[in-house]
């Protein structure tokens, strides 16, 4: 995927502030266009409030991927998944992140702000961002992930 002339958006709790923080600053340094849908500081909110407008705006095609974050990461990837077009995937290692692209197509990458370092979110924001899904055989179980039964 080639997001050099894309927005990201990027939406957080409290939890996961300072990560998010740390990520905008760092993806705006390497050229990476950064939409910020909040919160804005480390006091309490309710994640919801953040993650229903962007999962929406991905749901919705306005962008084709996204990032939100909050303290264990739960919250945030259950809230974006009621949309039936965002699959959103809980990541803690580089490895999930990549897998998450490539075999799931996740649209909306989650970060448990409190349980990773900031330098392995950045790597594996890095890698969900530049992973391209392969289709093939993981192309029918993903068009099923919203069929209900």
């Amino acid at each position: 995927m080639d997001v050099r002339n894309q927005i990201i958006p990027i939406a957080s709790d409290h939890g996961g502030y300072e990560m998010k923080t740390y990520l905008i600053d760092n993806l705006k340094s390497i050229g990476i266009e950064i939409l910020d849908y909040g919160t804005n500081s480390t006091e309490s909110v309710d994640y919801t409030d953040m993650i229903h407008p962007l999962a929406k705006a991905v749901n919705d095609g306005k962008y084709p991927i996204g990032i939100i974050l909050c303290g264990s990461g739960n919250g945030a990837a259950i809230t974006a998944n009621k949309y039936p077009k965002v699959r959103a995937a809980l990541c803690w290692n580089i490895e999930l992140a990549k897998l998450a692209r490539q075999h799931n197509n996740a649209n909306i990458l989650t970060l448990p702000g409190r349980f990773i370092e900031n330098e392995t979110a950045l790597e594996m924001v890095k890698l969900f961002l530049t992973t391209d899904f392969e289709g093939g055989r993981h192309q029918n179980r993903v068009e099923k992930i919203s069929k209900i039964l």
